[in-house]
């Protein structure tokens, strides 16, 4: 009998995608962050990415467990250090120290982005895209604000094409046939 488990990466793609959406309309400077941002990065952004990974984990697709688990709790890391100051129970990361937790994540996204050279090429992008954001938001947490702006619309188009991706693979899985393209690799 054979045990045909579900594709988890098109929750974990759209977790991502949407938190990553919000979170750049604020970086680019179209809304201030607010509860909406906060508690998507805690429940879609952070546990779900980690129910995807876990499941990808049951399939045997590591690249996909240490992507999603990876920045399921980047997720929640992020949420932590923008609440822990506010609530008092810590004081508040420098700007400075945030670039290099940015940068950091950056380097461990470009990694990633190496691991999707022989998988398809939205997914390629999705990972290049994430690689240049962590970059440019490091760079404006290392003291230039004005790059934060042009950050979000980058951050935009990277979690927009983390939906497409996450659609892309429900809506062609669905109807037994490409529909949305991904450039597959052959």
């Amino acid at each position: 009998m054979e045990n045909k488990l579900a594709n988890p990466a098109p929750l974990g793609l759209m977790g991502f995608g949407m938190t990553t959406v919000l979170l750049n309309i604020h970086n680019a400077g179209f809304f201030p962050l607010g509860s909406m941002i906060l508690a998507m990065g805690v429940f879609y952004g952070g546990i779900v990415q980690i129910i995807a990974g876990t499941m990808e984990f049951k399939k045997g697709n590591t690249f996909g467990m240490v992507a999603f688990t990876s920045y399921g709790a980047f997720w929640l890391t992020l949420v932590a250090l923008i609440l822990f100051g506010k609530w008092g129970w810590i004081d508040g990361s420098k700007e400075g120290f945030v670039g290099w937790y940015l940068f950091l994540w950056g380097v461990f996204t470009f990694f990633m982005w190496i691991g999707t050279f022989g998988k398809n090429r939205a997914l390629q992008f999705v990972f290049l895209s994430l690689w240049i954001l962590f970059f440019l938001l490091a760079i404006e947490h290392w003291g230039v604000p004005s790059v934060g702006h042009f950050a979000g619309y980058e951050g935009i188009i990277c979690g927009a094409s983390a939906i497409y991706l996450a659609m892309a693979e429900v809506i062609n899985e669905s109807l037994g046939k490409t529909v949305l393209p991904i450039g597959a690799r052959d």
